[in-house]
């Protein structure tokens, strides 16, 4: 019997270790799909109640199909372009019809050479199906590669162009991003744990939960469930590295110290999972549950992000729960070489976090208020965080051929004369219409759309009662002069007819940007409220959640104060997006209230032998080291972010890194404890724990989480 106990002690693990390997390779090829089912334009994602969304619609009605507008532009270095330099450009015009037409981009007829009025530049126009996917780029790069027309400079513009260089942003985000994550959590896990094995096998369970997670993702987006795009599918794959990492580290951890207890590592495991499980579980659960609130975003990339987000941590949470202990198992104290854990030693507290607990425990007004103070004057600098959007021409680092293109074109050309806004109306008086849409400034002319019959007198095509007019704006249409153009258009022409509608690409911004912003007021609270209530069932406590959930806030705070300054003065951004504002808050929220979990968990426990002050003390001695660990380990993971040409996903990484920095470093090491020590018993209000400690069970010795 002892014989086949010892067997199956090492069978399981063994059986477990690999069904994670075996499910590796089949699901590792449907993770590299994901990135064929995403979708990266931003209005496949606004809500069908939104202005622009209806326009898309009723243009139907006239028989006009979306398209994206790619710019040929050539510029002379200074006075006109002479006959042979228009005889060249034209013969490129055809060039490029042919290269377009034959790789089926062309949704319409390309226009015709179409001089400036100064006669130094010359642009024309290619009408592409916004549906071409990967090959929108490929397009691009080809008609940047015609031949150049003497004496002239050439560009290759508008919002096709403006988009495509954005999307070329993403292309090959997998692998430089995961690269640059795993390289960095290696690095930090050497250094923390002076092993060549160990990192190894946190690092493959990172892994194995980031292949099965991306997956799974891939067969929800494939059916239509969810909604992917490049940003989020990035977002996630750091999410899981992160989560995985730091849930992998908090097991190490407490093995290691079971280890030096215990003589059996089967024994040593067992106790490990026993006392682990529960905060790995509520950490990860509150993660789960913050991403999820995503679903309740208007935004379609939001929602999105939201499951992908849950699915990544959920099997984060299932891997360092179950792949990683069979490692470790397997392993046993080799895992640990070449400073293996005997039976028996003395465990180690760390003296830096022992002397860092008792400071607090000494001064814990002084602490708390020098805590506070410090957050609320970064927090100060939040109302400057400028969350008005950024132009997609400015969105990638380091400018791009587009944006420079766009630039040109303002040169010469009413910027905004490709993609005009669609105004949509009822017949029976649109010519008040129209004449209230000129009287707009940034509005440079405005014109009924006549179709292909040619009427007479200029009459514009009715569909359903309604006739459509194209406004010419004078600004780039993704810029936020266009943007602020559309909204006083929106409102000239709601006042002559409240049924009237403005769409068009540059209105698409706009919603997006409002809806955006409903998201944000909806969100934050929700996110509270879902956080405040798990704490409150995890601690079975009121005023312990409270305290955690204000201090969160003013931690999140502080770090978009933070972000502000380092965006406006460090990095020099254009701006900000709403999202990274939204995304940046729900992830501190979720992932900042970890650290909190952990140390909360664990100052419970000791509470109840020792009294709530004794306890925080030992709680922060014991938890300091692994703690500091995880959330280095997760903000350097963020960090990855900023390796990227993509402004937002920087912005994101920055703003994500450095608020665990401030959760890890200051919230839980210093102000939390702080405060707990100056409410004392209370902070369990109303469990009995309230009423002091129960007691004391047999002690064993302290020791790190």
């Amino acid at each position: 019997m002892p014989r086949r106990t010892s067997v199956l002690r090492w069978l399981l693990p063994a059986l477990i270790a690999v069904l994670w390997l075996g499910l590796a390779g089949p699901l590792g090829s449907f993770s590299g799909k994901l990135g064929d089912v995403s979708e990266n334009d931003s209005a496949a994602f606004l809500p069908d109640s939104a202005e622009s969304t209806r326009v898309t619609e009723l243009q139907a009605g006239f028989r006009t199909e979306r398209t994206l507008p790619v710019i040929l532009l050539w510029e002379s270095g200074g006075g006109p372009l002479d006959q042979a330099a228009l005889g060249e450009v034209a013969q490129r015009v055809d060039q490029a019809v042919r290269i377009a037409d034959g790789a089926g981009a062309l949704d319409g007829e390309a226009s015709p050479p179409i001089p400036s009025e100064d006669g130094a530049a010359v642009q024309a126009v290619l009408p592409f199906d916004p549906d071409l996917g990967d090959s929108l780029g490929e397009v691009v790069t080809q008609l940047r590669d015609l031949p150049g027309v003497e004496g002239a400079t050439a560009y290759v513009t508008g919002p096709g162009a403006v988009f495509s260089d954005f999307a070329e942003g993403f292309s090959g985000i997998d692998g430089l991003l995961l690269v640059a994550a795993f390289g960095v959590v290696l690095l930090i896990l050497l250094v923390v744990y002076r092993s060549p094995l160990l990192p190894l096998l946190v690092i493959g369970t990172a892994g194995m939960a980031l292949v099965v997670s991306l997956a799974v993702a891939y067969f929800l987006a494939d059916h239509g469930w969810i909604a992917v795009n490049g940003q989020s599918q990035g977002i996630a794959s750091i999410l899981v590295v992160g989560a995985a990492t730091d849930y992998g580290l908090l097991l190490v951890a407490r093995y290691r110290e079971e280890l030096r207890l215990e003589q059996s590592r089967f024994t040593a495991m067992r106790v490990a999972l026993r006392r682990s499980w529960e905060p790995i579980v509520a950490s990860g659960g509150t993660v789960v549950l913050g991403v999820l609130c995503l679903l309740f975003s208007d935004l379609g990339s939001n929602r999105g992000l939201g499951p992908i987000s849950a699915v990544s941590i959920a099997f984060a949470v299932l891997a360092a729960l179950t792949f990683l202990p069979a490692l470790l198992v397997l392993f046993g104290r080799a895992a640990f070489w070449p400073f293996r854990p005997r039976y028996g030693d003395e465990q180690r507290h760390g003296r830096g976090w022992e002397r860092v607990a008792t400071a607090v425990a000494h001064r814990p007004a002084r602490v708390l208020a020098g805590s506070l103070v410090g957050l609320f004057v970064l927090a100060a600098f939040l109302p400057t965080f400028d969350d008005d959007g950024i132009p997609l021409s400015e969105a990638v680092r380091g400018g791009s051929p587009s944006a420079t293109g766009q630039e040109a074109l303002a040169r010469h050309y009413d910027a905004g004369a490709a993609s005009p806004a669609s105004i949509i109306t009822p017949a029976d008086g649109w010519r008040d219409v129209a004449a209230a849409a000129s009287d707009v400034d940034g509005v440079v002319d405005v014109v009924p759309y006549t179709g292909d019959s040619g009427q007479p007198g200029g009459e514009p095509v009715e569909s359903d009662g309604r006739v459509r007019l194209d406004a010419t704006l004078g600004d780039a249409p993704d810029s936020a002069a266009a943007q602020a153009t559309v909204a006083d258009l929106r409102t000239a022409v709601h006042d002559v007819d409240p049924d009237a509608l403005v769409g068009g690409t540059t209105a698409q911004d706009v919603d997006t940007q409002e809806t955006a912003a409903r998201d944000l007021a909806v969100i934050v609270p929700l996110v509270l409220l879902v956080v405040t209530v798990v704490l409150a069932l995890l601690l079975r406590a009121v005023v312990a959640p409270l305290l955690l959930v204000a201090s969160i806030a003013l931690s999140t705070a502080a770090s978009v104060g933070i972000g502000a300054l380092a965006f406006d003065h460090l990095f020099d951004f254009p701006g900000s997006d709403p999202q990274v504002l939204l995304i940046g808050f729900v992830f501190l929220v979720a992932l900042g209230i970890d650290y909190n979990i952990f140390l909360m968990t664990r100052a419970r426990e000791e509470s109840t032998a020792h009294g709530t002050r004794s306890g925080m003390t030992r709680a922060l001695t014991v938890t300091g080291g692994v703690i500091t660990s995880a959330g280095l380990v997760l903000a350097a993971t963020f960090g990855a972010l900023t390796v990227l040409p993509l402004v937002i996903l920087v912005q994101l990484g920055f703003l994500v890194g450095v608020g665990v920095l401030v959760d890890t470093f200051v919230v839980r090491s210093l102000l939390v404890p702080a405060a707990v020590d100056l409410i004392g018993d209370r902070v369990w209000w109303p469990s009995r724990l309230a009423q002091g400690p129960a007691a004391p069970e047999p002690e064993r010795e302290l020791s790190r989480v």
